[in-house]
Formats: C-alpha cells, sequence, structure tokens
C-alpha cells in the first residue's frame, strides 16, 4: 500500500486513528511489509505482501480465495479480449467513464475482475475482500497509485464513513452469512450524494433447475484443491457432449441443470477454449461456496426504502436483481 493511501482506513474494532509502522516507512513511498497500529485501542494489523490485512487469512471465504487466485484472469477483459466485464460494470452502475477526483469503494473484489474497469475511470478506488482472493487482485492493480486494496471484513470494514462518492458490491451479498446486514452496512460509507449499486441473486422459477444445490451440501465440504481438480477432470471430459448439446435451443440450461456445467455458449463471445475455461471457473463458483443465499425484489426494494436511498432502481439485471440508489444530501 502507499503510505498516502493510509488516510482512507481506521481501526474497525474501534474506529480509531491508524498509524504506519514499517522499517522502511521513512525511506520509500509504497509499503510491502508492515503494520496498522491503533492508536485507540492499541490494536495491530499486519501488511503482508503490499495488502493491510483486518482478518484472519483463512476464514468463510476460502472457497473463493482458492477460485480467484487459480482463476486470476480468467474473467478479465485484457485477458479475454472481449469488453463482458465493461459492459457488466458500467451497463450495471450507469456511472460516467471519467470519475476523475472521485472516491470509489468495490466491496468484494475478487481477483480484481470489476477492478480493472474501476481503475480505468481515474476515481480512487479502494478495493476490499474477505478472502485472499486480494493477492491476485494486487498482482494486478496493487502498483497503481489511484488503487488500495485491502483484506477486510465487509461487517467491519477499516474504511472511513461518509468518505466515498460511490460503492459498488456486485456478485457477493448472496454469498455473505447475513445478506441483509451485510447490505445495510454498505450507505454509511457514502458521502451525502454518493451513488450505491449492488446486485444479488434472484429467488425465481430457474433455481428449481439448478441441480448445483442439492450437491452443494456435500461439494462445500470438500477440500478445495480437491473439487477442482475434480471439476476440471469432468469439465474437460464432458465437454465435448456440452459443446453439442449447448447448440440445442434449451442447452445452457440442460447443460446447467443436467449436468452441472455453466456453459456460456450463445451469451458470450468467447472462443471455445476460453468457455470451458469460464465453465471450469463457474462449475466451481456453484459448487464451493459456503453461503448462497438468493432474495427477492421486494426484499431487496425493502433493502433501499429502510436505508432512506432516493433516486432507487430496483430491476431483474445481468446477475439477478441490480439495485442503485443514492443517499439523501440532508
Amino acid at each position: 500500500m502507499y503510505r498516502d493511501h493510509l488516510k482512507y482506513l481506521i481501526c474497525p474494532s474501534c474506529s480509531g486513528e491508524l498509524t504506519l509502522r514499517s522499517e522502511h516507512v521513512p525511506e520509500v513511498e509504497f509499503v510491502e511489509e508492515g503494520s496498522l497500529d491503533c492508536v485507540s485501542c492499541r490494536a495491530s494489523f499486519p501488511i503482508v505482501r503490499g495488502v493491510p490485512r483486518f482478518v484472519n487469512m483463512s476464514n468463510y471465504a476460502d472457497s473463493f480465495g482458492w477460485e480467484w487466485t487459480t482463476h486470476a484472469k480468467t474473467q478479465y477483459d485484457s485477458y479475454t479480449g472481449t469488453t463482458i466485464s465493461e459492459e457488466r460494470f458500467f451497463g450495471e452502475t450507469q456511472w460516467p467513464r471519467d470519475l476523475t477526483g472521485e472516491t470509489l469503494l468495490e466491496v468484494g473484489c475478487g481477483s480484481g475482475r470489476f477492478t480493472e474497469q474501476a481503475v480505468s475511470t481515474g476515481a480512487m478506488v479502494v478495493s476490499l475482500d474477505y478472502s485472499i482472493a486480494v493477492d491476485a487482485n494486487y498482482a494486478s492493480h496493487g502498483r497503481l497509485k489511484n488503487s488500495l486494496i485491502v483484506q477486510g471484513d465487509l461487517y467491519a470494514m477499516p474504511l472511513k464513513p461518509e468518505s466515498f462518492d460511490r460503492v459498488l458490491c456486485i456478485g457477493v451479498l448472496q454469498h455473505t452469512p447475513e445478506v441483509e446486514r451485510a447490505f445495510v452496512g454498505l450507505p454509511r460509507f457514502l458521502k451525502p450524494g454518493g451513488k450505491l449499486v449492488v446486485d444479488v441473486y434472484a429467488i425465481n422459477w430457474k433455481l428449481f433447475f439448478k441441480s448445483y444445490y442439492l450437491l452443494r451440501p456435500i461439494t462445500k465440504r470438500l477440500p478445495h484443491e480437491y473439487l477442482y481438480r475434480s471439476i476440471r477432470t469432468y469439465v474437460n471430459r464432458m465437454w465435448p457432449l456440452v459443446r453439442l448439446i449447448g447448440r440445442l435451443p434449451s442447452g445452457r440450461l440442460i447443460n446447467k441443470s443436467l449436468f452441472v456445467i455453466s456453459d456460456y455458449r450463445g451469451r458470450l463471445a468467447l472462443s471455445d477454449e476460453l468457455l470451458k475455461e469460464w465453465a471450469i471457473l463457474d462449475t466451481l463458483d456453484a459448487l464451493s461456496p459456503q453461503f448462497d443465499r438468493p432474495q427477492s425484489l421486494r426484499t431487496v426494494t425493502r433493502w433501499f426504502r429502510d436505508a432512506g436511498l432516493t433516486e432507487v432502481e430496483i430491476f431483474t439485471g445481468y446477475n439477478g436483481i441490480v439495485g442503485r440508489g443514492t443517499k439523501p444530501v440532508d
């Protein structure tokens, strides 16, 4: 982390001011190893491999840490040569492409798929994740002056309230232990007039066709490396059949419900090899999470209403339900 980025951080335990301690602090602008010490409660938080760590490096999000360090760049546009992530980022948020001078908080950044888009706007981007996926994100964005990557808990974020112009949380809420509580904590980090965008899996008829919900009670308990190796072998062996079925009118639904393989043929403009790579990644994503809690449109609407947000838009989007809102100025 850069020393200048300390101004965005506070102690997650008592909200006290943090000081930077490192034997190299006086000499260098960027700190790879050191600690952040609270002046109030005396808590200390390590900086490891350039990332401030406010939680244990092993936790309930371990499966995502494994997933995103193994497939660090699979969904990056710079890797696929597409605009898939760019279209989703700007399509869901409806934010300008130039956010120079603004601060943006990304909650649940994973390996940095959307960090790549966020930093491209010129905003100062603080990206937080609970898992060691932050290491993959750091490898891509950790040295950028407008990027601070933090390993922390979204229920106790080590960030100053009302310090961000925009807050983004997509692909995350459904995988938290308490989904509504996770949402409720987000608006407090917005400045008055700030914009919030979230998405969450939707409760709908398609859930009846997602057989991985039946398998997950078993698969989520398997060692991550073993599960990943098994999925990769399975997808590779089934891929010729998946490719054939994927050409049928309801082929993708058949592959997802019957074979538990995520097939984006006809939906994403990817080569066959990249389609298979995404299939391995998303099949792992379906079978490994500790938590997966879809929500209804009515529930998400109530969240935004109870939070007192204005200019609210709730609709079915790319990944389920998308919610947008603004924190009132007064």
